[in-house]
């Protein structure tokens, strides 16, 4: 599956909503400071040169200058223009800088455990609009071994996945021939390198998991960990080339993650970003130990 068979990126989320507010406060005050009969948006002749700057400080602050009040004015006015720039910051750390992600699920041990609180870069591929995730300017190219947070393309259209986020390692990137066969990774007919770290003991909600082989894969110069079910061999994929503009990513816990090996490609329009650390984890307690970690 392709691009052309996924579901729109656009969905309802945090980002989102943080965009219609920021709207719908910056015309609540605009519409309130041009009807207003004592509004100090009306420029002198002799002001004119202050007119860029002065609309600059109200996109950012709702306010012409440090000293506009909005105490006499109704409520709804009021609430927006406190609001407004707090909200505006984070719109932009967030749609910028660095966006928060829980991990839902056990994916990705023995990397990441459930409940585990991730930063991931919004600006390590490039810089991509908020909300629509339109990249206006590239900085590299994902590459194989890095974990990533992406919308979900959801080309089945089940709406339970509609607008989800998930997070996933990219093994093979575009033109990339790989397979992967009895737990056995092949990208570009060279095989992948173990090495045998034990056995895993899992814990919270990862209990399960207690027994699983533990290795560190490695292909070309990048290394990472991975689970192993010594039960069975997880989902296997034949021999398949990356399309361009897409990527072939799976769990690092190989029989439990739900990946390319079943629903297809990910498009890079619908890559959010590089995760790279965890901020705080909760499962069924606080783990202070978690935070720091991961790179």
């Amino acid at each position: 599956m392709t691009i052309e068979n996924a579901s729109p990126f656009f969905a309802w989320d945090v980002s989102s909503y943080l965009a219609l507010f920021l709207v719908i406060a910056f015309t609540i005050v605009l519409v309130d400071s041009l009807f207003s009969g004592d509004s100090n948006v009306q420029i002198k002749p002799t002001q004119k040169k202050f007119f860029i700057g002065k609309w600059f400080y109200f996109i950012c602050f709702l306010r012409f200058n440090k000293s506009e009040k909005y105490l006499h004015r109704p409520k709804l006015v009021q609430w927006s223009a406190e609001f407004y720039p707090v909200l505006l910051l984070v719109f932009l750390l967030r749609g910028f800088v660095v966006e928060p992600f829980r991990i839902p699920s056990n994916s990705m041990m023995p990397t990441l455990l459930t409940g585990d609180f991730i930063l991931v870069s919004k600006f390590d591929y490039g810089v991509s609009l908020p909300v629509l995730n339109k990249k206006i300017i590239e900085f590299k190219k994902p590459q194989r071994g890095d974990a990533i947070v992406f919308r979900y393309p959801n080309y089945e259209k089940n709406d339970k996945y509609q607008g989800a986020d998930f997070i996933k390692r990219i093994v093979g990137v575009p033109g990339d021939i790989l397979s992967y066969s009895s737990d056995q990774l092949m990208v570009n007919a060279q095989a992948a390198d173990y090495k045998d770290l034990d056995r895993y003991t899992g814990v919270e909600s990862g209990i399960q998991m207690t027994g699983f082989k533990h290795l560190r894969e490695q292909l070309n110069n990048t290394a990472y960990d991975i689970l192993l079910d010594p039960e069975r061999s997880s989902q296997s994929t034949p021999n398949l080339k990356v399309p361009d503009g897409h990527y072939f990513v799976m769990g690092d816990n190989r029989s439990r993650s739900s990946d390319s090996r079943f629903w297809g490609f990910v498009p890079e329009e619908y890559i959010i970003g590089k995760a790279f650390g965890i901020w705080m984890h909760y499962d069924n307690s606080l783990k202070f130990d978690r935070i720091g970690g991961f790179d």
